[in-house]
């Protein structure tokens, strides 16, 4: 399961308004902000659709992709100042213990999803900071995003979590995503 990433020769796809129907902008950003967030982390980058809106909310915002050609995509297109774009691995981030308030994922968790990686994300967020993962649920019908084969349901990512020290506050499936919240250990 999962372990792709996006074709970034495509990277125009990814940066169209109709991305909110499976994730709005509102739905990210306020468990963000009621976390307290100044320095956030987008796990996945990519073009920085969902990074912008975040932007907008903290002081500071790695933007955090493997693929350097989606840093170059967001460059060109214009990413915000306090946006510091990052090329790593999420299970190898350059970040100290902590360092870091809280992070997100938009449609990326089924890209990196592995002990290592949950682990490295639990190292770098501060104690008690927020963690917000949206992506495509494996118990969606696969009209929409990768095939089901490469998704998780949202019980295996909450489990994974949890194994990790995560306090998950909110775990749900809906048509074809899955949203979590969880507090870092």
């Amino acid at each position: 399961m999962g372990f792709h990433t996006f074709d970034a020769d495509r990277a125009e796809r990814l940066d169209r308004p109709d991305r909110y129907r499976w994730v709005s902008a509102e739905e990210l950003v306020g468990p963000l902000i009621e976390g307290g967030v100044e320095v956030v982390a987008d796990l996945g980058s990519g073009t920085g659709f969902y990074t912008d809106d975040v932007a907008e909310h903290a002081e500071t915002v790695y933007g955090v992709d493997v693929q350097s050609e989606m840093h170059e995509y967001y460059r060109e297109k214009g990413a915000p100042d306090n946006v510091d774009l990052v090329a790593s691995d999420v299970a190898d981030l350059p970040f100290a213990d902590g360092e870091i308030d809280g992070a997100f994922s938009t449609m990326t968790y089924h890209e990196f999803a592995s002990p290592e990686a949950i682990d490295e994300v639990a190292r770098v967020i501060r104690s008690d900071g927020r963690l917000v993962v949206f992506d495509w649920s494996a118990d969606g019908g696969g009209d929409h995003g990768p095939p089901v084969d490469e998704r998780y349901p949202v019980s295996d990512a909450r489990d994974a979590l949890a194994e990790a020290g995560f306090d998950v506050e909110r775990a749900e499936t809906r048509t074809e995503t899955f949203a979590l919240v969880a507090r870092a250990p």
